[in-house]
């Protein structure tokens, strides 16, 4: 039996667009050239370049099945096993949050503020709190290459997680991974914390888009009746175990970093001027240091 070869590359990209749209998903064209590009393993140049060669019957099937998963609300990153995070691969798994855009302003800030000490070059030490998969941690080291950093979590399947990540960045010479809630399994002093923690309001976590609420782990959403338990604490955690002069940077949730930057005060912690702002114009990285001696 003679099976037909399935559609013209370009045609299957137009109608899995379009399918996509139909069922609502904002960014529809983006979303079937990277499913379209995954089950191909060609780059868009490799799909221009191929327009208008047929799908073979296997590639047709795997992409419709795709399809049905994005249409059923499975995000795009999970479907495929990876995320891309600071220019690195993330595999993810359900006990890890997907990284996002958003979280790139605590990496940008932390550098900054690495940066503007003059302290980027030196062996720092770092910490990163509830690291999930890993990618804040392992994108500070990717620009650190002097730095050596812990991640811990309360979940091991998250850590196994976060530890693959690193072995793919090449980097688990310089990681290590704890069982810990935040950072009570540590001990200091370290030159930099950074943590995402659960920040959502747990009266909103219905109201979440379903490829968050039906996909990410809850533990790593639910920041209890404020959205703010894990700040609580996790920042006199880390207040005890920075270095004099070392800061912290956390992720914050709309609406929250004035509240996140009055529990640095009560830490002991003098908070950055500013926090730093996402592409859509919410502070989203906040910061606080030590008091130098």
């Amino acid at each position: 039996m003679v099976t037909s070869p399935g559609p013209d590359i370009e045609v299957a990209r137009r109608t899995l667009a379009a399918r996509l749209r139909s069922a609502g998903i904002d960014e529809a064209e983006l979303d079937a050239r990277i499913l379209l590009g995954a089950v191909l393993d060609l780059d868009l140049t490799g799909m221009i370049a191929q327009a208008t060669r047929p799908l073979t019957s296997t590639e047709a099937a795997r992409l419709a099945r795709y399809a049905q998963r994005r249409i059923a609300g499975e995000p795009t990153a999970r479907i495929l096993g990876s995320r891309e995070f600071w220019g690195l691969s993330f595999q993810l798994s359900p006990a890890t949050l997907e990284p996002r855009p958003d979280t790139e302003t605590v990496v940008e800030l932390a550098l900054e503020l690495l940066r503007a000490d003059g302290g980027s070059d030196r062996p720092l030490r770092i910490a990163d709190l509830g690291t999930g998969t890993g990618a804040i941690l392992l994108a500070l080291l990717s620009e650190l290459p002097a730095a050596t950093g812990i991640g811990t979590d309360i979940s091991e399947a998250a850590l196994q997680t976060a530890a693959a990540n690193a072995a793919r960045a090449g980097l688990s010479g310089r990681t290590t991974f704890v069982a810990c809630d935040y950072a009570s399994g540590l001990s200091g002093p370290f030159d930099l914390i950074v943590s995402n923690p659960p920040y959502i309001r747990s009266a909103d976590i219905g109201s979440l888009a379903v490829e968050v609420r039906n996909h990410d782990p809850l533990a790593a959403l639910d920041g209890g009746t404020d959205g703010l338990d894990a700040y609580r604490t996790l920042v006199p955690q880390a207040a005890r175990l920075l270095a004099p002069g070392a800061a912290l940077v956390v992720e914050a949730g709309e609406g929250q970093s004035g509240q996140i930057q009055a529990l640095m005060v009560a830490a002991g912690l003098t908070p950055a001027p500013s926090p730093k702002a996402d592409l859509a114009g919410i502070p989203r990285a906040v910061a606080g240091h030590k008091t130098a001696r």
